[in-house]
């Protein structure tokens, strides 16, 4: 009998990884990144794939064992929670209002759908475990005395509480934040929450004592060691976050929503399977899965939802999502979506038009509140012309293309204020064809323009081409032919700012005059007199939208590769203390390439369009053995809520989107010897590389479908019919694979 039992296990382990049963969320860790080389890190959040409930407790960062609150609602991503909680053993007033809750490192537990810690002075145990619009704390006190429960407002924001008779409660917290320019409007937000504790039986708690301080809200009590917080939030009303407790939490206890949480979990992250790889390679795979899966929410709360872009609460069974970071997720972000969840990207696209039509402005930065005009350009633009181009359009196209060419034709393009009106400024783009510098030590002349975001000349008249592009294509698109050559016209201004003696782009004067900087180190923080965030290097690829004109300016595929090889081999050209002064966003360099900032992320495929596809394959698996390592310090530099992370996924397949807006895809040596992408539609995409690993990773030939294909590109059609790419790969690379290719037709 035990003999049969042994061989049952065995056959039931077998048959587990023949039909690929593996649970892939094990490999989940939200701590990977949480301490930054630089500037931000990455969050450890609790939440349901892009649902709008989210949590991370409030720290000053990772390293601190002070545990400020626990918030039951985090708005945005990065944002400190909204309506936080605290959890003390006794009563001392002063104690709860201002001393943090200490915690022991070792002894939390993170998953997306559970966290858990020790508040090693008060001896009490705090889990967590998050609903769509609901969630529940259980908060577990070890001694037998007073228990403490604070809910206070975050930093100076004012919180209200009301107390109902049959035990549940309702708190409400107004968050403000203003918009950027001269004349800066008041944005708000409020929060609303429903809730009850019940104890071990489920018994609703009576809130027999409540203290009310300064917007802060203690409750005491004695007995039950077990008590459970069950919440909703709404941004609509307290009716509303009612509504939505009883329907997510009626009947359920911490067990059950915990498992639906992991289960919600398990739909997603199985969703690709791979097999080979190292423990450490899958595990920041799948946390760089996960990352992708935080934004953006959906804010529609069972059949209406409130916009901050009309400031209006809309009746509407579709989803509505925001938080969204345009600039760093239109690269990599939306791209992986059309592949794993494209109707969820419809739906997405669908709020964009929304947001259009409720603000007169197509947005950039979309969070709850409204748009938050940070960065530059309209990269928005290339979400709708690459989904479109790969199917995915079930929205209205024609309304986001006016949209679309408003930002691009009556807005400003200065940094940081997306959705001004044009300015002077803005008409010498439009008639020159780039922004003007100003001389280093020249005072700026536009009121309008951010004291620390500056011009950003150069960045602003490369992104703002490929905007142009993108509003061309998409004029062609939509049969608008004298647009499309117009505009057109204007996707190749990021010519005038060429220098050919430095194979640079290079900023000029409003007469048209060079300016001579260092292209390494000019601009102040973060080169943002010229650039953004990175250095003259880093913007001299920003030019996704024509690779063959940036390959005509550097004199062919040969220079072209030489001067990539020298970029990665550039020094900086002074102290590592002294490049961070001011290159702090600049971070993972390799020679003058940045590993941690987005502009970057196509840069090592370019090989592919330069002869030398060999290249993308060694930098493409040497970036991320060096730079996304499975620990604390493993994202090189501001993860961006999915942005990043989407290179990781993508390059970790084998794969990268190098410009959005032409559905194919670079290929490049995959982490994995299988991948399996289970598709929307009912088929599956398999990435085959027998042997993958640090010491076989150059493909020798390469077959889709079992007809061998000598170019280093993959269409999006092919892979969503469900296609086998097979890797044929070696320990020495094959330099004439993929050297004498074209792009693919769509």
């Amino acid at each position: 009998m035990k003999r049969l039992t042994v061989l049952l296990l065995f056959s039931i382990g077998l048959f587990s990884k023949i039909w690929g049963q593996e649970d892939f969320t094990k490999y989940i860790d939200p701590t990977i990144g949480n301490v930054s080389r630089f500037l931000v890190p990455t969050y450890p959040t609790m939440h349901q794939p892009n649902q709008m409930l989210r949590m991370f407790p409030v720290k000053k960062d990772y390293i601190s064992d002070e545990v400020e609150a626990f918030p039951l609602q985090v708005i945005s991503h990065r944002r400190p929670g909204s309506i936080q909680m605290k959890a003390f053993s006794g009563y001392d007033i002063q104690k709860t209002q201002n001393q943090s809750m200490i915690i022991d490192h070792d002894l939390e537990v993170y998953h997306p759908w559970f966290y858990q810690t020790y508040l090693i002075e008060d001896n009490i145990k705090v889990s967590f475990t998050p609903g769509k619009k609901a969630a529940i704390y259980k908060i577990e006190f070890l001694e037998q005395n007073l228990k403490t429960l604070m809910f206070k407002g975050k930093g100076a924001n004012k919180m209200t509480l009301a107390i109902h008779e049959n035990g549940t409660f309702s708190m409400a917290e107004t968050v403000e934040e203003l918009t950027r320019g001269t004349n800066p409007k008041r944005k708000l937000v409020k929060v609303y929450a429903h809730a009850l504790l019940v104890n071990e039986n489920n018994e609703t708690m009576q809130l027999n004592k409540v203290d009310t301080t300064n917007s802060k809200f203690l409750i005491q009590f004695k007995g039950d060691s077990i008590v459970y917080l069950k919440y909703a939030i709404s941004y609509i009303s307290h009716e509303q976050a009612k509504i939505n407790l009883e329907k997510e939490l009626s009947g359920v206890d911490f067990n059950d929503l915990q498992a639906s949480a992991k289960k919600s979990w398990d739909k997603v992250t199985n969703q690709i399977q791979v097999e080979g790889g190292t423990e450490a390679q899958k595990r920041a795979f799948y946390t760089a899965l996960y990352r992708t899966y935080e934004r953006m929410v959906d804010i529609n709360e069972y059949g209406q939802y409130f916009s901050g872009y009309d400031n209006k609460t809309h009746k509407s069974n579709s989803s509505f999502y925001v938080d969204d970071w345009v600039w760093d997720t239109y690269r990599a972000h939306h791209p992986l979506r059309t592949i794993l969840t494209p109707s969820m990207e419809e739906e997405m696209l669908d709020s964009y038009v929304k947001m259009y039509e409720q603000s007169g402005w197509m947005p950039t930065f979309p969070i709850v509140d409204g748009n938050s005009m940070c960065m530059n350009s309209y990269h928005s633009s290339a979400l709708f012309l690459d989904a479109y181009r790969k199917g995915l359009k079930d929205y209205d196209i024609e309304k986001a293309y006016q949209g679309i060419k408003k930002n691009l034709t009556q807005g400003t393009f200065i940094p940081w204020r997306q959705g001004y009106p044009k300015e002077t400024i803005d008409d010498f783009y439009h008639e020159n064809g780039f922004y003007p510098a100003l001389h280093p030590g020249e005072k700026e002349t536009i009121a309008n323009m951010d004291g620390f975001e500056k011009r950003q000349a150069v960045a602003v008249s490369l992104g703002i081409s490929f905007d142009f592009w993108v509003l061309s294509e998409l004029a062609k698109e939509l049969g608008e032919n004298k647009e499309a050559k117009a505009f057109s016209e204007k996707g190749n201004n990021y010519k005038k700012l060429w220098r050919d003696e430095y194979k640079l782009f290079m900023p000029k004067d409003d007469k048209g005059n060079w300016i001579d900087i260092n292209p390494k180190s000019a601009g102040g923080r973060g080169y943002r007199d010229y650039y953004d965030e990175n250095n003259g290097w880093t913007y001299a690829w920003d030019v996704q939208q024509d690779i063959q004109g940036l390959i005509n300016l550097l004199g062919g595929k040969e220079q072209a590769e030489a001067r990539l090889d020298q970029m990665f081999r550039e020094p900086l050209g002074m102290r590592k203390n002294e490049f961070f002064l001011d290159g702090s966003n600049s971070t993972g360099m390799v020679g003058q390439f940045s590993m941690g900032n987005e502009p970057s992320f196509h840069i090592p495929y370019l090989y592919n369009y330069f002869g030398a596809p060999w290249k993308t394959q060694k930098k493409t698996r040497f970036l991320l053995d060096v730079w996304f390592k499975d620990n604390v310090f493993g994202v090189p530099g501001d993860e961006d809520g999915g942005g990043m992370s989407a290179f990781v996924v993508f390059s970790s397949m084998g794969l990268y989107p190098t410009t959005p807006g032409l559905p194919f895809y670079d290929i490049t040596s995959p982490i994995f010897e299988k991948t399996s992408i289970k598709l929307e539609n009912g088929k599956t995409f398999t990435v085959l590389a027998e042997g993958a690993s640090k010491k076989k990773k150059y493909i020798q030939k390469a077959f889709l479908n079992g007809k061998e294909i000598t170019s280093p590109f993959i269409t999006h059609k092919q892979i969503m019919d469900g296609a086998t790419l097979k890797l044929v790969l070696g320990a020495m690379p094959n330099k004439e694979w993929g050297k004498h290719t074209s792009l693919p037709k769509y």
